[in-house]
């Protein structure tokens, strides 16, 4: 009876290949979506960088774009486009929202969908 339990221990090629595929499956999924997220953090560096410029409230709302875009350039940011940036200003008071989302590709018909939004606010209304 030993020697049955000894012949019995072990994965079988079903199983191992079971594994091997959710590991494929999950390296897959981790490459298509740290990209997204390293985007959004580009996104987000360019809203940090405009909040702390000298004197952002006093500049118009093409300027605060046009500073957007080149910065969204350097960095190689094609998801945002002028649609998904709302700039309000009131007086010294300055919003900018930036709404976005992007749609990744994984294999066939599936799909990861990534939404965004943050803001800044800058001076006083």
């Amino acid at each position: 009876m030993n020697a049955t339990v000894k012949n019995q221990q072990g994965l079988t090629l079903i199983s191992i290949l079971f594994i091997l595929g959710l590991i494929a499956f999950f390296t897959l999924l981790t490459l298509k979506i740290v990209p997204i997220y390293m985007d959004h953090a580009k996104v987000v560096n360019a809203l940090k960088a405009i909040e702390q410029s000298p004197n952002i409230e006093t500049q118009s709302e093409n300027e605060v774009r046009n500073s957007l875009n080149k910065r969204f350039s350097m960095n190689y940011v094609y998801d945002v486009t002028q649609d998904d940036i709302k700039v309000v200003k009131h007086g010294n008071y300055l919003k900018v929202t930036i709404e976005y989302e992007t749609v990744q590709k994984i294999a066939g018909n599936l799909s990861v969908l990534a939404e965004f939004n943050d803001s800044i606010e800058v001076g006083q209304e």
